[in-house]
This record gives structure tokens, sequence and C-alpha cells, in this order.
């Protein structure tokens, strides 16, 4: 979805579409930490239809460079795709309920001690995301922010929870004597 939002933009080269991703900070919400993902996402747009080769094309000592465009079906796919990521909450499996799902393998300690640790990596996560916050709000329409205001609402309710359960531990609400 987000190399075909790219393309709908203008034409682009795989690396092209890796460094915008970054610069917008999208690689906060889209995994393109290797760019071999990002070529191999394009292999298999290609393969489907959904984004054709525009031109190929070399300057100087730089390597071959592929630009590609997107195809009316991958546009008209696109657009589904937003339609039911937008409308249809999907079933994700993020580690830290599944790590709360099996507290009893550590001892109650090491549990307060983590969460400990979780709450310090969130708070300056928080305060990295209102920096941002600020910073785009200056120059950017409120619709380019909103994934991160979305990211700050879900890190605040986080927060809620892991603050409220440390409390718990703490005063021995939520405890057992025994680890796996």
């Amino acid at each position: 979805m987000a190399l075909l939002s790219l393309v709908a933009e203008e034409p682009m080269h795989a690396y092209r579409m890796q460094q915008l991703i970054k610069e917008r900070h999208k690689d906060d919400v889209v995994n393109v930490a290797q760019r071999n993902s990002v070529y191999q996402t394009i292999e298999r747009l290609l393969r489907d239809g959904l984004v054709a080769v525009r031109e190929t094309s070399r300057e100087e000592n730089r390597p071959e460079r592929t630009v590609y465009e997107l195809t009316d079906t991958g546009r008209e796919t696109l657009k589904q795709w937003m339609r039911t990521m937008l409308s249809t909450p999907a079933r994700e499996f993020p580690e830290f309920p599944a790590a709360l799902a099996f507290l009893p393998v550590l001892k109650p300690g090491e549990v307060l001690a983590a969460l400990k640790e979780r709450l310090t990596s969130l708070e300056a996560t928080l305060t990295t995301l209102d920096g941002e916050l600020a910073e785009g709000r200056a120059f950017l329409p409120a619709v380019f922010l909103v994934e991160v205001e979305y990211q700050r609402a879900v890190l605040e309710a986080e927060l809620g929870y892991v603050r409220g359960l440390v409390d718990d531990l703490h005063a021995g609400r939520v405890t057992w004597d025994f680890s796996l």
C-alpha cells in the first residue's frame, strides 16, 4: 500500500520510494528497514500488474535505475485496500499483549523491572512524537499528521495501562507466587 501510494504521486524508482518513506517518517508505520524488502514488494506489484516499468536509465557511474508507475488496476487496488484498512479492524498480534498473557513466566519483581523500563521507553517515544507533531504542524496540512496523532493516542493509552499495572504490582493487587 505504501509503495502504491508513492507511485500514485508520481513515477519513481525504488530507492526514492524508500527515501521518501524515511523522510516523511512513514517508517514509523511501514517497515522499510531492509531495502531488499522494497524491491521484493515491487516485484510482487509488477507480477500482479499493479505497477509497470516506465523507464530504465543509468546516470554516469550510478547503477541502473528502473522507474515505476501506477497502473489503472494498481490505482483501483490501492483505493480498495485503503477502504478496507480504514473500515475493517484487522486482527493483529503485537508482542506486548502476548507477553502480558504469560506474565507468570517471570517473577513479579522481574515483571515490575521490565515494565518500568518499558515506561521509560514509552515516555521517550511520546516526547519524540510530540516534537514531530509540533514540527509538522508548522508546515504540513493536518491530513499528513493523522497517523502520528493516532500513534500518540495509542501510546498515551498504553502508558496509562502500564502505569496502572505497575501500581497494581506495587500494591499487590496483581501477584503470583510461582514462575514457570
